[in-house]
């Protein structure tokens, strides 16, 4: 990776602090967690979301947005700092969290930190005012993410100074001083994780918003059955989709009683796609495809652009619109630059998440996705402490067992292997059921984008597999005395997941 000279980065940060503050705009993120495009203004028919359709109607929608990581650590560890998180050895799911701690390269440094050295006043939470977020009571984290005051969700894998952020609100900055905020929202995890905090949401729903939306009317992928419990599910999830448009509304409304909505570069976001068997944690669309919406100062109105965005662009673009430095070294692309080229391709990679080892790379240009499964003798939805005690992962692998599922479901989700690569037709192939990888009709696009993908891991210096001392590290979090609950050692369903995964290491699996 290229280095940004130490004393450029010092001299960069002596001199930002004297940049003209009261011309340059706020910077204000919506980040939201598990959530995929379901907005009526990517199409969502079931629910109506007014108020990121109108960042929409009076910005710039990106139809293809793509996290460069599906699930939370690693994307977030990635979209801080501008980089892919492979590059920063971010791309474990919770690593850096035990005795072996993992540090940022020579020259990245976390967006926050540029922008405070810049001048401007740093915070992340919910958005809403102290006396907004007090009248909500005890609902207001679940309804926010961050209640009581308390600062967002950050979720960094890597050793980072808290004093980056100033404050959980930009209401303590000083006059005319610009802000960078992060609005940081529970978005789909708002539903739960079972059948029966997904039923009480739809009440909580119902009686915030009038209605909940109605399981029957909902449409599945394809290789879910409409089974009670994913219905109840997905449709728990969509009001969750209706709740996080609430609290975005709430956001805009507080910036145009300030008067400073038009001073601000606003854009809305989630981390990943929803939380589901094939969903997060992996690289299809269910698990990649966010919604990415633009709206602020010199940013063009009601346009749709359909080329690449990905995460790590959020940095860039920002830093751009408040007149700061790009660092020479960030991966991120400032997509409003005068000049801009295109994205041929958009990159995402999944590494370990939790006690699971995993590691996927894939590649999209604008006709296929193509993913390489490091890992193929192990089962499709290996054993996952995390999915498997969701009520929905529950429910699918009993229908396996009680042999109740479709053909289709069980080779996509129930496949004791999985090919090494795989090739979708993903423009017209929404759900990545059709693997063309073995097709010779294909197989020119199956090897331009192979070579495009190694060229990648190489480019992007992709740090790989961890060590064994950083995994075993990162396991004592996860298995020590205080997460056993009075089980006896190697009992839990996480330390048993972790023995699978040193068994299936030593086979070669």
């Amino acid at each position: 990776m290229k280095k940004i000279p130490g004393l450029l980065v010092a001299l960069f940060l002596l001199v930002a602090p004297v940049f003209a503050t009261e011309t340059r705009p706020n910077i204000l993120w919506f980040i939201v967690d598990d959530m995929s495009a379901n907005f009526s203004s990517y199409g969502e028919k079931l629910i109506e979301t007014p108020h990121v359709d109108r960042l929409a109607r009076e910005g710039t929608r990106f139809s293809r947005a793509y996290t460069t990581a599906p699930v939370c650590s690693p994307c977030r560890s990635a979209l801080i700092t501008g980089m892919y998180q492979t590059t920063i050895g971010a791309h474990q799911h919770r690593s850096g969290r035990g005795t072996e701690k993992i540090v940022l390269p020579e020259g990245v440094v976390p967006v926050p930190a540029i922008f405070q050295q810049a001048g401007y006043f740093t915070c992340i939470g919910d958005g809403l005012p102290d006396a907004a977020r007090a009248a909500k009571g005890k609902n207001a984290k679940k309804a926010g993410g961050e209640g009581g005051g308390e600062r967002g969700k950050t979720d960094y894998n890597f050793e980072w100074d808290p004093k980056i952020y100033q404050s959980h609100d930009w209401a303590g900055r000083k006059a005319g001083q610009p802000f960078f905020m992060q609005v940081q929202l529970a978005g789909g995890k708002l539903r739960g994780g079972n059948d029966t905090t997904a039923q009480a949401f739809a009440a909580r729903t119902k009686a915030a918003l009038g209605a909940a939306t109605d399981p029957e009317k909902v449409t599945l992928p394809p290789y879910y059955p409409r089974d009670p419990v994913l219905l109840r599910d997905w449709a728990a999830y969509l009001d969750a989709v209706r709740m996080t448009d609430r609290h975005v509304g709430d956001v805009i409304a507080r910036l145009e009683r300030e008067g400073i909505l038009d001073q601000t570069l606003v854009i809305f976001t989630t981390d990943h796609g929803i939380s589901h068997a094939r969903g997060k944690q992996f690289l299809y669309d269910e698990g990649t495809h966010v919604p990415f919406v633009v709206r602020g100062p010199g940013i063009a109105q009601g346009q749709v652009r359909d080329d690449f965005v990905e995460l790590i662009d959020l940095a860039p673009i920002s830093l751009a619109a408040a007149g700061v430095p790009v660092p020479a070294a960030m991966q991120g692309r400032n997509v409003f630059a005068a000049g801009y080229q295109a994205r041929a391709e958009a990159f995402a990679a999944r590494d370990r998440c939790d006690e699971t080892v995993e590691r996927m790379r894939s590649v999209r240009d604008g006709t296929w996705l193509y993913i390489r499964n490091y890992y193929p003798a192990r089962p499709a939805l290996q054993p996952n402490a995390y999915k498997d005690g969701k009520s929905i992962v529950q429910t699918l692998r009993a229908l396996h067992a009680a042999k109740a599922l479709d053909p289709l479901a069980e080779k996509l989700l129930f496949s004791p292997t999985r090919p090494a690569e795989e090739l979708y037709a993903w423009t017209t192939d929404r759900w990545q059921v059709n693997n063309l990888s073995g097709d010779p009709a294909h197989r020119a696009a199956l090897e331009k984008l192979r070579a495009r993908l190694d060229r990648w891991v190489i480019e992007t210096k992709d740090q790989r597999a961890e060590s064994d001392a950083m995994y075993d590290s990162d396991m004592k979090v996860y298995v020590g005395d205080g997460n056993r609950k009075g089980k006896a050692a190697g009992s839990t369903v996480t330390e048993q997941n972790i023995a699978q995964m040193k068994a299936w290491a030593r086979e070669g699996k």
